[in-house]
């Protein structure tokens, strides 16, 4: 979106916040600042956005537009339009959080470690069971599927090598559900991995043997092994996280 030298204050988005004007935007350009915006707090939850009149001089774009964008960013969970009282910012715990846009105004606007400990609650939940799951249903093409990952962590990029040594676990599992889960929420998974491999940059090798140890227990057919492994791993994972985000 470009921006003009001017800038105004509204008394809308609360807290005396700073927005910028400027001419010419599409709809996915205003999509994409007001999503912005509204992940960073520049709009609280339930504030009423600016008048209608003052968003079109602002993005420079036409009603049909602007309405466009925000019926973009009502479907995604961020707004909701109610008659004589105006569009406002949705509760964030309605937000659509598994969106590819949220997510990606998440990595961009919100502190890496609040990030990586919200991600790692949601994986404490689901990897070591699926993991579990995987020793129980896995067969020898997933059995090759991780230790190839396994490998490639120890040769080539650890960052990318994790995140397929992962899926590939949750591939195991059969369980169209769980595989998904990994694929919807993979930028934000590749951003903690790679600060938790720079946490762990000193201890690089304790972590891929970890890696190695959920492996050997889903080829073994473990799955309390695994379960445990897994969750040990994720603990000390956010560990390494936390530390590189100091």
């Amino acid at each position: 979106m470009k921006k003009s030298s001017a800038m105004a204050q509204t008394g809308h988005a609360g807290q005396g916040a700073t927005l910028f004007f400027g001419h010419g935007s599409s709809p996915a350009s205003v999509v994409n600042a007001l999503g912005r915006e509204i992940v960073a707090g520049t709009f609280p939850e339930r504030v009423t956005l600016p008048p209608e009149p003052e968003m079109l001089d602002r993005f420079g774009i036409s009603r049909t537009a602007l309405r466009e964008a925000y019926s973009k960013l009502t479907a995604k969970g961020l707004l909701q339009a109610r008659p004589r009282v105006g569009t406002s910012v949705r509760p964030r715990a309605q937000w659509n959080m598994l969106d590819h846009d949220v997510l990606a105004w998440h990595l961009q606007t919100v502190p890496a470690e609040e990030i990586a400990t919200d991600l790692y609650a949601l994986r404490r939940m689901i990897e070591p069971s699926a993991a579990a799951l995987a020793a129980t249903s896995r067969n020898e093409a997933d059995v090759e599927a991780i230790y190839t990952a396994l490998e490639a962590m120890k040769v080539n990029s650890k960052v990318e090598a994790d995140y397929g040594f992962h899926v590939a676990i949750l591939t195991a599992t059969k369980n169209p559900f769980i595989n998904a889960f990994s694929s919807l929420i993979r930028a934000a998974m590749l951003s903690v991995f790679e600060m938790s491999w720079r946490g762990a940059e000193v201890i690089k090798d304790d972590r891929i043997k970890q890696h190695e140890m959920v492996a050997d227990a889903i080829r073994d057919e473990d799955p309390q092994a695994a379960h445990r492994l897994m969750e040990e791993l994720l603990g000390d994972s956010i560990k390494d996280a936390r530390a590189a985000a100091k």
